[in-house]
């Protein structure tokens, strides 16, 4: 059974005695291997949004549904991540900065999709965009080695690729608008 509260304490743990992403990794794909579990104690999801599961100046756990064919552009975290997808399935495209140019560009560098059981590390300075790529909503325990609302991060506009600062504003009105989309 998966129970919030000792998945908090567990992720609390595990970055007390690794600090780096690799013990909170094996919490979370200990979570998401059993996803009925999750779905149970969470919920059946309805709606995109981002909930705050727990939040510290060394951890920050949310529960991410991400809406229907729903898309955010390219963002940073300035810290590590670990996502565990217990329903659904959301598309990575990774980004790099183009290294000859100071004006923040990026450049597509690789690719991963995430389905269930899938509990994927992400390193703290990895730039990457999201896609639900199906007609239903897709949710994931999202772990981060920070304070996620707390630090100053990037994101980069979809058309340009030119760096600007994360709008928290903008991405919560992304999911506002995933929302009002009706499910395909």
């Amino acid at each position: 059974m998966f129970d919030v509260d000792r998945f908090v304490e567990d992720c609390r743990a595990a970055i007390a005695a690794e600090p780096s992403h690799k013990a909170a990794r094996e919490v979370v794909a200990r979570a998401v291997c059993n996803p009925a579990a999750v779905l149970a104690a969470l919920g059946e999801p309805h709606l995109a949004g981002v909930e705050p599961l727990y939040r510290s100046p060394s951890l920050t756990i949310l529960n991410v549904v991400w809406g229907p064919g729903m898309t955010v552009m390219p963002h940073d975290h300035r810290m590590w991540a670990v996502i565990g997808v217990y329903t659904g399935r959301e598309d990575n495209i990774f980004w790099r900065r183009v290294a000859s140019d100071a004006s923040g560009l990026i450049e597509a560098a690789g690719a991963k999709s995430l389905g269930v059981g899938c509990a994927e590390p992400l390193g703290r300075d990895v730039i990457h965009s999201v896609t639900n790529p199906l007609g239903r909503l897709t949710a994931a325990l999202h772990v981060y080695g920070g304070d996620f609302y707390g630090v100053a991060r990037s994101e980069w506009d979809p058309e340009t690729l030119t760096e600007r600062p994360y709008d928290f504003e903008l991405h919560r009105r992304i999911f506002e608008q995933a929302n009002r989309k009706p499910a395909s």
